[in-house]
């Protein structure tokens, strides 16, 4: 009894300390270690994907590849050395399996943090060298001090306007540029930064035509695509149809020329006498291209449909210069700007101004009165009423537009 009262008033050391257990320190090492290892697995296959594709990484992928690389561990190094150690059942052992367990679950948990820095770090490294296009935010160090800008288009396909006068653009194409971010050199400004946003969104993404309007800090206020249509559809007057026959063109002939179609046939009306048999002219044209024996000719519908598909054609070349309405449609075709009719109203800023007054090209003024101008002065005075047939790219057709409304 006495020494049961003993023990009990012993006083407690204060020095005196729970020892702790060595294999619990181990483990949590352990999972520590292999999160660890899951979140730098993950890191790097955010940086591989970013550089092969130019895209972020999905999420579930990132996740799959850190906790992969510590299921692959756990297989292949620690229940391999346990199977063929001294105590092949320590693979069985509960603490092995609530260690190897947890370590997977940890991996899953912060995979998606190594997904995040190693993707920020890529799209900084990117934007450093120079990269052409991100679909994300670089860092706010490298956009406020290094050397470039991010310009980003509008996030909604909506947000992307049509072109007037130009063919749209697909939907596919303004899905692909909607929420794009677009890097340029820091020190563009104005004219020099929309011209290289405009040949960046052409060459990467086959626009014909882009109507931007951003400010110089790169804020994007307006966007329009339009495509540039290509074939003779569009440039044939109507009542006209393009024609590929088999005829024998001059040496010397080319797109453009005045040609008739002549073809070997019975004597009769219409036939002309030759050295070489008896021919008749079938139809007067214009030339429009030329391969090997087969040439394309441009002629009225009524004559296209008395065109034999199976005869061949001789090509006499007429002394005349092309259509200048056709050499104005082709020269506009390959170029950027388009052409527009405004009316200038009563009272406007342009009523009592001259042609050169008009921040745009004046092909031709129509006035209430009288026959069409074509290739006015620039001193002739602008009135009320008067229509003007301008050729300048979109903004400006919208700038003067804004200064011909009454």
């Amino acid at each position: 009894m006495s020494s049961v009262s003993v023990a009990l008033t012993a006083p407690l050391q204060l020095g005196d300390t729970i020892p702790a257990d060595p294999s619990l320190i181990g483990a949590l090492t352990r999972v520590v270690g292999l999160a660890a290892v899951a979140a730098i697995v993950a890191a790097a296959a955010a940086v591989v994907y970013r550089w092969y594709t130019r895209e972020e990484i999905p999420a579930w992928l990132a996740t799959l590849t850190g906790a992969s690389g510590v299921a692959l561990y756990l297989n292949a190094v620690g229940l391999f050395q346990q199977a063929v150690g001294s105590d092949p059942a320590a693979v069985f052992d509960p603490m092995v399996v609530l260690v190897n367990a947890a370590a997977l679950g940890a991996a899953i948990v912060v995979s998606p943090a190594g997904r995040a820095v190693g993707d920020r770090l890529t799209t900084s490294a990117f934007a450093v060298v120079g990269a052409r296009e991100l679909d994300t935010e670089v860092s706010r160090l490298v956009s406020n001090v290094g050397r470039v800008r991010a310009v980003e288009l509008p996030e909604v396909e909506s947000d992307v306007d049509d072109i007037e006068g130009y063919e749209p653009v697909p939907a596919a194409t303004k899905d692909a540029l909607a929420g794009k971010t677009l890097l340029v050199p820091r020190n563009l400004r104005g004219d020099a930064l929309r011209d290289r946003v405009v040949a960046r969104i052409k060459e990467d993404y086959g626009v014909g035509y882009v109507d931007l309007e951003l400010d110089d800090d790169g804020t994007v206020t307006r966007l329009g695509l339009g495509r540039r249509v290509a074939g003779l559809g569009t440039t044939l007057a109507p009542g006209f149809a393009a024609v590929a026959v088999r005829a024998d063109p001059g040496a010397g002939a080319s797109a453009g020329d005045a040609v008739q179609l002549w073809r070997r046939t019975e004597a009769g009306e219409g036939a002309v006498e030759s050295a070489s048999g008896t021919a008749a002219r079938v139809a007067s044209g214009e030339l429009r291209a030329v391969t090997g024996d087969v040439a394309t000719v441009v002629v009225d519908e009524a004559d296209a449909e008395n065109l034999d598909p199976a005869a061949s054609y001789r090509l006499l070349t007429l002394p005349s210069d092309p259509g200048a309405e056709r050499e104005f449609t082709s020269l506009l075709r390959a170029a950027d700007e388009t052409m527009d009719v405004v009316t200038v109203g009563a009272g406007s800023d342009l009523d009592g101004t001259t042609v050169g007054d008009v921040d745009a090209t004046v092909a031709a003024v129509r006035p209430t009165r009288g026959a069409i101008e074509p290739i006015p002065a620039r001193s002739r005075t602008l009135a009320a009423g008067d229509a003007l047939y301008l050729v300048a790219r979109p903004e400006r057709l919208r700038d003067v537009a804004t200064l011909a409304a009454a």
